[in-house]
């Protein structure tokens, strides 16, 4: 989505497709593993009881389809509840800018909630099948679930995330600091050195995590190798 101001300079408004994060997985993890619990520690020796929690768990259809709808609810509730197009939508008039083709005010809100919602559905479509992966696994190819859970798709969206926040977080780090220098320094050419020293450690730190995703990888395989 672009917008453009007085100077003339196309600017971005960045919309995410997983806008939620890994929260609607939590959520509904939490909430399908309350009735199991309660059913296996207050109606243990009841049939019924019995019937009803292994409907709930993998690897029973009913706990994919459940689990859908719900990482599908979370997520548009979500959204719903921290996104907010009317507002975003007056802080573009307010400052100017407007969506290409779109009138500003209203309309750009009604955009804003379209574009979001479909954007929505992509990242619930994508949650939900990192969701069910560790799940498959653990069927079709015999695997430990406390291996395909900690290398499958839940655990690694987790890992990465927090690994990109401390990625962001020791650039600034590191920007802010060469930057007091130069301020301190008056020297023109510091400018030169922040801009290579950001590059420089966005390349290094990006070197560390795709080479911490790989002996993930790698460690899956041995524990894949071990089990058979």
């Amino acid at each position: 989505m672009g917008r453009k101001q007085l100077t003339g300079q196309t600017q971005y408004l960045p919309l995410k497709v997983n806008y939620s994060g890994v929260m609607p997985i939590i959520f509904a993890s939490a909430i399908l593993s309350l009735p199991t619990m309660i059913l296996q520690s207050a109606f243990s020796s009841a049939t019924w009881a019995s019937w009803l929690s292994e409907k709930l768990n993998p690897p029973s259809i009913w706990f994919y389809i459940i689990s859908a709808v719900m990482i599908f609810f979370f997520s548009y509730f979500w959204v719903a509840t921290m996104f907010q197009p009317s507002e975003v939508a007056e802080n573009l008039k307010r400052s100017g800018g407007y969506v290409p083709g779109v009138r500003p005010g209203k309309p750009t809100a009604d955009f804003l909630d379209f574009t979001m919602t479909r954007l929505t559905f992509a990242g619930a479509l994508f949650l939900t099948i990192v969701y069910v992966i560790p799940s498959l696994l653990t069927i079709t190819l015999n695997l430990n679930f406390v291996v395909t859970s900690f290398f499958g798709g839940t655990s690694l969206l987790i890992l990465v995330g927090v690994l990109l926040d401390i990625l962001r977080q020791t650039e600034t780090h590191l920007l802010q600091r060469h930057y007091d220098g130069f301020l301190r320094k008056g020297k023109i050419r510091g400018r030169g050195r922040v801009q290579g020293t950001g590059a420089a450690a966005t390349s290094t730190a990006l070197v560390y995590l795709w080479a911490f995703a790989a002996v993930l990888v790698l460690l899956g395989i041995v524990a894949w190798v071990i089990n058979h």
